[in-house]
Order: C-alpha cells, then structure tokens, then sequence
C-alpha cells in the first residue's frame, strides 16, 4: 500500500511493487536525496550517476536490478527512503529482464 499523499511513495513492501502499481516501474530520486553516494556504487548495471543537484538514475539503464538481485539495491541502501516507482516508465518483468540481458551481453562475449 503507498504512503497517502505521495504518489511516489514505495509500498510498505518492496514485493508488493506489482501487486500494488500492477506492473513494474523503473525507479526515480526525489529532491529529498542527500547526496550521501551510497546508492551509485550498488548499481549493477549502472544507471545511478550525480546529477546537476542530486544523484538521478537512468531509466533506460534501470532494471530494479532483476537479473542481479531479488529487490532493488539503491532502496534497500538509501537513508533517506528518497527513491520510488517512477511512474513515467512502467515496465513488465520480462521487460526489465530482457533489458538486463541487453545490457549485459557485451559482459557475457568478454568472459
């Protein structure tokens, strides 16, 4: 269930990200970000970076970490609970998995 009043709240539970929106989503920081550089480094596929004011992620790059991990790593790390669903760019399992296989095929070639 989302916080009331913020439509980009997380729910209570991480695995309720598609009971809850219905499908997935790539995720976004709100401008409560504090900069603390905790959420970039455990980015497997590299989507966090330092924006103009706050770290922003890339939603081309986003997976949720499907493919890596069983829940996003950003939120399990941030302080500051300042990153949510991204409404703007909801996407399917099988999307997010299909771009985690994209994003990593050149990694699979060099091994």
């Amino acid at each position: 269930m989302r916080q009331a009043g913020n439509p980009y709240a997380l729910p209570e539970r991480l695995s309720d990200f598609v009971t809850d929106f219905g499908s997935e989503m790539a995720l976004i920081i709100t401008d409560e970000c504090i900069n603390c550089d905790v959420c970039e480094p455990e980015c497997p596929n590299g989507a966090i970076s330092q924006g103009e004011d706050i770290y922003v992620i890339d939603p081309v790059r986003c997976t949720e970490c499907v493919g890596h991990f069983e829940r996003p790593q950003c939120v399990e790390v941030c302080p500051v609970e300042c990153i949510h669903l991204d409404p703007d760019y909801r996407e399917d399992h099988d999307t997010l998995y299909r771009k985690f296989v994209e994003l990593n095929a050149g990694h699979a070639e060099r091994v």
